[in-house]
């Protein structure tokens, strides 16, 4: 059971990750040691705690350091895998959806339409397609019981509406549009901090800048990056969920990886677009690109698919030719092309997808997969940000089984993440609907610390959606820990170079200062 005397609280900051290092010391045998600080870890911790498992979650870097940070901040009911046959994830992935607009992060997702343009060039049995796409969706959504007060119908709309949505596409030849809705993300890696916060809740001990090596089914060496100090550590079980860096602590298994990138554009550039601009991509009958509105009055424009073999970086790239790919996508339904001096910046994620044999990484299944390696370490890979709950569900099932722990049910299915709050509660909150996206009920507490010193209330830097204080919440509650933390996983101002170099000082300046 969760070892802590005092009341377990959400906040994650630098006196608290101390406190637990320090107290791994103690010698004390954890159940569940989870390596990896992205969705799939952070999900595996909060299961794990919620359950009276005591569960340390380690990372070497930051919370959703890698792929979860770099995702397209969408809730997907999982419609593409119908057309491969995947019902099985399709369902579950719609289900899932449900689960996050519902139940345990309203306030960090929404309805979002996408809208596809019936443009010349989309013909007869591409738009018949589109269509009958759409109608499973529709399917699904209710087959996962999601009303259609949380995600609409989808139905055809007239060439007004298409441009109301959609106000940069080419009104030549435009025969009206096919409107769906989906689920969007506020941003990935806040809900990564928002599950992290909430296994914190439950007892978990969340420890970035802590690196494992040498590790087996039962131990680990942990080594505070911050320090150079080292841990050696038992657990009755050990849960891989490193993504993509999964086969460097688990050798037994084969990974090939895909990346997906994405382009970042100023909010002008797409004239107030309010849905996902989904563009079918030449030449292909399922698949398709799209932009769609995000934080910071930015537009992300996305998908590709491309086998990424070699060492894993920390930090992916996007490539020339997926930069004109997506460009050259785009165009075909734009009045005014966009170019390359339209794009303020770029982001690229690696897939932990399983080995399958030859298939185009496009091709290979998005479902999970729960591995024991011959060492007894528990390895979950490959999956989804969506399906990321039932991802630590089985795992931690798995867990249990193999280390033949004691433990609660699972609970995650009804448990609210810290901040969750939606329909007329949402409403009555008083504080700017900006803060309440981002924040849900917690969004007062900014307010406090603004009432509390007024110069937190300015923005970090001009023209960014940013305030002071927001900054110093992630340093207190969130777990930030350097400014890096603060431009690039808590906000996502760093994505755009000039906006991370104006708004440096205030990250700085909202660092605790030593001593």
């Amino acid at each position: 059971m969760n070892g802590t005397s005092a009341q377990p609280s959400s906040a994650l900051n630098a006196i608290r990750r101390q406190r637990e290092w320090a107290e791994l010391g103690a010698g004390e045998t954890i159940d569940v040691l989870v390596i990896g600080g992205g969705i799939t870890g952070a999900g595996v911790a909060l299961d794990a705690a919620a359950r009276g498992l005591r569960t340390v979650l380690v990372d070497k870097h930051d919370l959703a350091f890698g792929t979860s940070r770099w995702s397209s901040k969408l809730v997907h009911g999982g419609l593409r895998y119908l057309a491969s046959g995947g019902v099985g994830i399709a369902h579950e992935s719609a289900v899932e959806r449900d689960i996050l607009l519902t139940r345990t992060a309203p306030h960090l997702t929404r309805a979002l339409p996408q809208v596809v343009p019936l443009l010349p060039n989309i013909g007869a049995v591409q738009k018949t397609l589109v269509r009958i796409g759409f109608l499973a969706g529709d399917v699904l959504r209710r087959a996962a019981g999601t009303s259609a007060a949380v995600l609409p119908r989808s139905r055809r709309v007239a060439a007004a509406e298409a441009l109301r949505l959609a106000p940069t596409v080419r009104r030549a030849g435009l025969r009206g549009g096919l409107l769906a809705w989906d689920g969007q993300l506020v941003d990935d890696a806040r809900l990564v901090v928002g599950i992290a916060r909430t296994a914190a809740l439950h007892g978990a001990s969340i420890l970035t800048r802590v690196e494992a090596t040498g590790v087996t089914g039962t131990s680990a060496t942990l080594t505070n990056r911050l320090t150079g100090e080292t841990r050696s550590v038992t657990a009755r079980s050990v849960v891989n969920a490193t993504g993509v860096w999964a086969d460097q602590v688990d050798p037994s298994i084969e990974l090939r990886p895909s990346r997906g990138t994405h382009l970042v554009f100023d909010a002008a550039a797409f004239g107030g677009l309010t849905a996902s601009l989904t563009v079918p991509i030449p030449g292909s009958t399922g698949r398709f690109i799209f932009a769609f509105p995000a934080a910071h009055n930015r537009v992300y424009l996305g998908l590709t698919d491309e086998e990424a073999p070699g060492p894993v970086p920390d930090v992916p790239h996007a490539t020339e030719s997926e930069i004109d790919f997506l460009l050259d996508t785009v165009n075909t339904v734009l009045r005014e092309p966009l170019t390359r001096n339209d794009i303020r910046g770029t982001y690229a994620g690696l897939r932990p997808l399983l080995r399958t044999g030859g298939d185009s990484t496009a091709d290979i299944s998005r479902e999970h997969a729960v591995l024991t390696s011959p060492t007894g370490v528990i390895t979950v890979v490959g999956g989804k940000l969506t399906t990321y709950r039932k991802m630590a569900e089985d795992t931690v099932d798995a867990a249990i089984a193999h280390a033949h722990l004691t433990a609660a049910p699972c609970r995650t299915r009804d448990l609210p993440l810290v901040g969750a709050v939606s329909g007329r509660a949402r409403d009555g909150i008083e504080a700017p609907n900006l803060l309440v996206e981002r924040y849900g009920s917690e969004a007062t507490a900014i307010l406090d610390l603004i009432e509390q010193n007024p110069a937190l209330a300015a923005p970090v830097a001009p023209g960014i959606d940013v305030t002071a204080a927001e900054f110093v919440f992630a340093t207190t509650h969130e777990g930030a820990l350097d400014v890096d933390d603060l431009l690039d996983r808590r906000t996502r101002i760093g994505l755009v170079d000039s906006d991370r170099k104006a708004a440096l000082p205030a990250a700085e300046a909202a660092l605790p200062q030593p001593g």
